[in-house]
């Protein structure tokens, strides 16, 4: 080798020299890595500051742990250390220094009883009541020899007149009739009134007839109730048949009020239910009426249920086809109440913070139910008195989450004690007393026509109770008169006792 290096030119030697040190540091550093690379791990949790690394991860995705530390296979960032001194209270909660709640803007609110009065506001539409549509027909046919005037939309009154017909076939009827009635026979004459009226000849017609000896063959049609004019199909001059439709009279007082509820919302709605509205063509002024009926089909466009109220109408001051804001209000009782930001809705299931006894915060499920002005009723998951936070709870949430606390169930909540179950006692639903007559009986429900029930302000109506079962409604049938007790449960009214009338 030193022969080698002995024929070498000065240049040459000098490149071996540098290649030769170089080699050499490389080994020297390779060699210092592999004996300090076995104190790093043992190291890893004194450079966190941990006294015990659970885990590592990665704070973009908390999701993936990692056993070992080193960059983050999603972001461009070191993974960071979960410490097991920060879990000390992982199955009571969050811990959280009392210094840094300002800091976060922690705050919380009492899980209290009270009363939530939701009001649901919808658009609607006044309608003629279809309850109260007469159809104007001839009982013989004839010819048109007198209309009066009127005209589509045009409002009428009971008996005011809408065509005059002449009916030829009437003539001769009336002459054997008259022929008959001069030989004093009764009973011919009285067959001979019989054919007058098989011909379609009102009574007052007939009679008319008989006093005055002549025959009458030309009669006036006339409005059987008041109302507009829906539909008018009668002119001077043309030939009518027999059931013929000559005009549609539709009444609007009281008038319908239809309202479209979102399906969401349809829940709220009952028969007998109170309702208000507003229209633009009255300022300031609110009309009331009362639910009869809830359609049984939703829109498929715009997926609503129709609810159809009644409102008076004095005055026919309301129009059918009039816009209105409708505004639903629903039964009045007490419910626990928490603020409606306390919520955390994750998809699969609503969570709240509460606060603890010992300190830190714990996400406990809830199940919740109507929302207004702010608050939200829960109807499970909550006792009343607890603590829950409402600002900076999906701060709390995520390092739940990452931490991997317990989230407490519906079921391990606790109930109300003492006091509050006095408080719960008193809100038992209250006992309304009744009297009506079976209309319908099923398995589980029964339509009752009952009289006014004036603590609920109820009208007379007929409507369905749900019942316990078919047991309680066994010996009963269809018809019967019967006194009841009901309350006012939450789906809507229930039958808490029901006895037959005189037992």
């Amino acid at each position: 080798m030193k022969a080698v290096f002995e024929r070498l030119s000065p240049r040459q030697r000098s490149y071996a020299a540098a290649a030769g040190i170089a080699l050499v540091s490389l080994g020297a550093g390779y060699g210092l890595s592999m004996l300090g690379g076995g104190s790093d791990g043992g190291d890893a949790a004194a450079d966190t500051g941990c006294e015990e690394v659970l885990y590592w991860y990665d704070p973009m995705v908390p999701d993936q742990r990692f056993d070992e530390p080193g960059k983050s296979p999603f972001m461009d960032m070191q993974l960071v250390p979960k410490c097991a001194g920060g879990d000390a209270q992982a199955g009571e909660g969050v811990s959280i220094d009392s210094a840094l709640v300002q800091n976060f803007g922690i705050r919380t609110a009492e899980a209290e009883y009270g009363v939530l009065e939701p009001e649901t506001t919808v658009t609607g539409t006044l309608a003629y009541n279809g309850s109260e549509v007469a159809i104007v027909q001839p009982r013989a046919g004839g010819y048109v020899q007198r209309t009066y005037g009127h005209a589509p939309q045009d409002l009428i009154a009971r008996g005011a007149p809408i065509v005059d017909l002449l009916v030829p076939e009437w003539g001769g009827a009336q002459q054997e009739f008259l022929a008959v009635a001069a030989t004093g026979d009764a009973a011919l004459t009285n067959a001979a009134r019989q054919r007058l009226r098989l011909l379609g000849m009102p009574e007052g017609v007939i009679s008319s007839v008989a006093r005055s000896g002549r025959p009458q063959s030309t009669i006036t049609v006339t409005a059987p109730q008041s109302g507009a004019i829906t539909s008018l199909g009668v002119r001077p001059g043309m030939t009518v048949m027999a059931g013929q439709s000559l005009a549609e009279i539709s009444g609007y007082s009281p008038i319908w009020l239809e309202a479209a509820v979102p399906e969401a919302l349809a829940g709220s709605a009952r028969v007998g239910q109170p309702v208000s509205a507003t229209l633009t063509a009255f300022p300031g002024e609110r009309f009331a009426g009362r639910i009869i009926a809830i359609l049984p089909s939703a829109q498929e466009a715009s997926r609503t249920i129709t609810v159809r109220a009644a409102m008076p109408n004095p005055g026919l001051r309301l129009k059918p086809g009039m816009f209105a804001q409708v505004m639903i209000a629903p039964e009045r009782r007490e419910a626990l109440l928490i603020p409606s930001e306390a919520v955390i809705r994750t998809g699969e299931r609503t969570l709240v913070m509460i606060t603890q006894e010992g300190g830190g915060y714990r996400p406990a499920e809830v199940r919740i139910g109507r929302e207004a002005g702010g608050r939200t009723e829960v109807l499970a998951g909550l006792a009343a008195g607890e603590e829950v936070v409402t600002s900076g709870q999906f701060l709390l949430d995520s390092e739940a989450s990452l931490a991997g606390i317990h989230v407490r169930s519906i079921e391990d909540a606790p109930t109300t004690a003492g006091e509050n179950e006095t408080q719960a006692d008193a809100d038992e639903p209250r006992t309304y007393r009744a009297t009506g007559t079976i209309e319908r009986i099923t398995a589980r429900s029964i339509t009752l026509r009952h009289g006014p029930v004036k603590a609920l302000d109820w009208p007379a109506m007929t409507m369905g109770f749900a019942t316990e079962g078919p047991a309680q409604v066994r010996g009963f049938q269809r018809g019967d008169r019967v006194t009841f007790t009901f309350v006012q449960a939450s789906t809507g009214p229930r039958i808490v006792s029901i006895r037959k009338t005189g037992q």
